[in-house]
């Protein structure tokens, strides 16, 4: 789902070659055994591209299609990055543990660790906290409780 979504919103061909129907016609007809032969899978596509392929890529286990987190929160995004976790800091510093956030911050940014998904995650929450103005510090809610009351 996430390749579709990606290569449509890109318009980048991922699968067409694969969705013609003659060739699916073809692969229908062809006998399970040249499709798998144990725990090989694709047998027949990997022959017929032993020649064109590197044969690192014809015997590479499957790879999802995923997004360089690591490296862009390390390069382009990491102003992005620091700019919202600062920002969160102060709008939510009572509800997150922003010291254990600022330790893999800095883990990943000295490479000690890939830490870049849970980092986007965090980085994509807080940016949705913030759009849509979710209010967690003790003097949010107190402002928010002051405006209630001031208006009945």
């Amino acid at each position: 789902m996430k390749v579709d979504r990606m290569s449509m919103a890109h318009a980048v061909e991922v699968r067409p070659p694969f969705l013609d129907h003659r060739i699916v016609e073809f692969a229908a007809s062809v006998p399970a055994s040249f499709k798998i032969q144990g725990s090989r899978q694709k047998v027949l596509l990997r022959e017929l591209m032993k020649d064109k392929l590197p044969t690192s890529i014809l015997t590479r286990k499957k790879i999802g299609f995923d997004i360089p987190a690591h490296d862009w929160l390390r390069g382009p995004l990491r102003p992005l990055l620091l700019d919202t976790l600062t920002a969160a800091k102060s709008e939510h510093g009572d509800l997150f543990q922003f010291g254990a956030i600022e330790e893999l911050v800095r883990r990943h940014m000295d490479r000690r660790a890939n830490l870049g998904y849970h980092l986007w995650g965090l980085m994509i929450l807080f940016q949705w906290m913030r759009k849509w103005r979710i209010q967690t510090t003790s003097s949010s809610r107190e402002r928010l409780a002051e405006s209630i009351f001031t208006s009945i």
